[in-house]
């Protein structure tokens, strides 16, 4: 199995890097956090490597380092979550932020066992990276304006596309007024705060025609009185 790899950056793909190990090219998978992060071809780099072994693939997964490559193993063990999605949240939030997000969650629902417990920490997760890389991208457009590098815009938009594509799917999947029943929890609340911003602040990457259970979910989470009491309409930055 490889653990790691050590050698010069040859040529990057939309969510991969080619990396020369003594002439041998190594393609391999990372996030785009970490893909942001590395340097330019022709240059060092070493990577923590995850390798993936099937009856007809062999997968690289590539890490800054082995505590990142630790979360995306810690992250495929919640239920419904692969390789995919675990690089999507890696790649809105270092390791360190992600567990604070997720320790700064509904404690209650955090602290159950069993796949509640689970799927809760999942929506959380993709939440917050999902709400972190919204607000980043309007700070990149507003206060970098034409210097704002159209690769890291791409990659951001893409990424957002990728994480509400997950929560539209599973969120289809749930017949209950609410993500985990009759009464609403932290995770609803969380998600509807998010996906308004979102809404509002990049309408081209979310409305509710194509991903309408989410939106849904959102309209029936801010129809409750505490929505209309707390909603304010957003203000961009200046720039100035």
């Amino acid at each position: 199995m490889i653990g790691k790899l050590k050698g010069l950056i040859d040529s990057y793909g939309e969510d991969f890097v080619i990396l020369d190990v003594g002439g041998v090219g190594y393609q391999v998978h990372c996030s785009a956090r970490t893909l942001q992060a590395l340097p330019a071809p022709g240059e060092a780099a070493v990577l923590s490597i995850e390798t993936y072994v099937r009856e007809d693939l062999i997968k690289l997964f590539g890490f800054r380092s082995d505590v990142e490559r630790e979360w995306f193993r810690l992250l495929q063990t919640v239920q419904g979550v692969g390789a995919k999605v675990a690089l999507a949240v890696l790649g809105t939030l270092p390791p360190a932020e992600l567990a604070n997000a997720i320790a700064l969650r509904d404690k209650a629902m955090i602290a159950r066992s069993g796949p509640q417990r689970r799927r809760c920490l999942k929506v959380c997760a993709l939440a917050t990276g999902l709400g972190d890389k919204a607000v980043s991208l309007v700070y990149e457009r507003v206060l970098r304006k034409d210097k704002h590098s159209k690769i890291w815009v791409e990659r951001c938009e893409t990424q957002i596309g990728a994480v509400l594509d997950v929560l539209e799917q599973a969120r289809a999947n749930i017949a209950s007024p609410y993500w985990f029943g009759e009464k609403i929890g932290h995770a609803d609340i969380a998600l509807a705060c998010v996906l308004r911003f979102t809404g509002e602040a990049h309408p081209q990457l979310f409305d509710a025609a194509r991903y309408p259970a989410l939106g849904a979910h959102a309209a029936r989470c801010e129809a409750l009185a505490v929505f209309a009491e707390i909603a304010q309409p957003l203000i961009p930055p200046s720039g100035d």
